[in-house]
């Protein structure tokens, strides 16, 4: 097995806390104002680019190769978030999904699940970002993560061992990887978790 999905994961949450620590504040979309500091209520791109961009200050040899919104080679329109090495076969091809139950002000965010569950492919959700990356021809290795935010009422493995479930009836996963961030700025995103799997079928 790689050892780079591994200490992907491990790198990705490092990064979000050292991230955090530096208190980011998000804006919010159009209306005045922004919401509490910290990691938590960025949007998921934005998470991906900052963390992204410290994971290559930290080990440029391993995460300096790297392109962002990477079309498939199938003619769609479709993009893969994040790829690895070199075009027009990378070496990691990876689809990147926030969960994140609650909202700046702890209310709940009522279509989270959709972006991690839902078998339509309009949704554009983790589940269907499986079957996307299994088909295409894209990168040698081929991965999906998924990272958010750890709340008592709202517990993550419950959203992650269902995707699990119900990706396993699509394509062939690999073991879980999985990374704590340790303590994070916002009072409701107070801690968070990243999960990766290598689609290895």
């Amino acid at each position: 097995m790689s050892e780079f999905l591994p200490r992907f994961v491990t790198d990705f949450a490092a990064a979000m806390q050292g991230v955090d620590h530096g208190r980011p504040v998000a804006v919010r979309s159009g209306e005045k104002g922004s919401f509490r500091a910290g990691i938590g209520p960025h949007p998921e791109d934005a998470v991906v680019e900052m963390c992204l961009q410290r994971m290559v200050q930290v080990a440029p040899q391993r995460y300096g190769r790297h392109e962002r919104s990477v079309a498939y080679p199938d003619g769609s329109r479709s993009r893969c978030d994040l790829c690895f090495g070199e075009a027009p076969v990378w070496d990691w091809a990876i689809e990147v999904k926030l969960l994140r139950f609650l909202g700046d002000n702890g209310k709940q965010n009522g279509n989270m699940l959709m972006h991690i569950l839902s078998p339509y492919p309009q949704d554009r959700s983790a589940l269907t970002d499986c079957s996307k990356l299994a088909a295409a021809s894209i990168a040698t290795h081929k991965a999906i993560v998924i990272f958010g935010y750890e709340h008592q009422e709202w517990p993550l493995e419950a959203a992650i061992t269902a995707f699990e479930m119900l990706a396993a009836g699509r394509v062939e996963l690999g073991a879980r990887q999985m990374a704590e961030t340790g303590p994070l700025v916002h009072p409701v995103h107070d801690s968070g978790r990243v999960f990766a799997w290598e689609i290895t079928g």
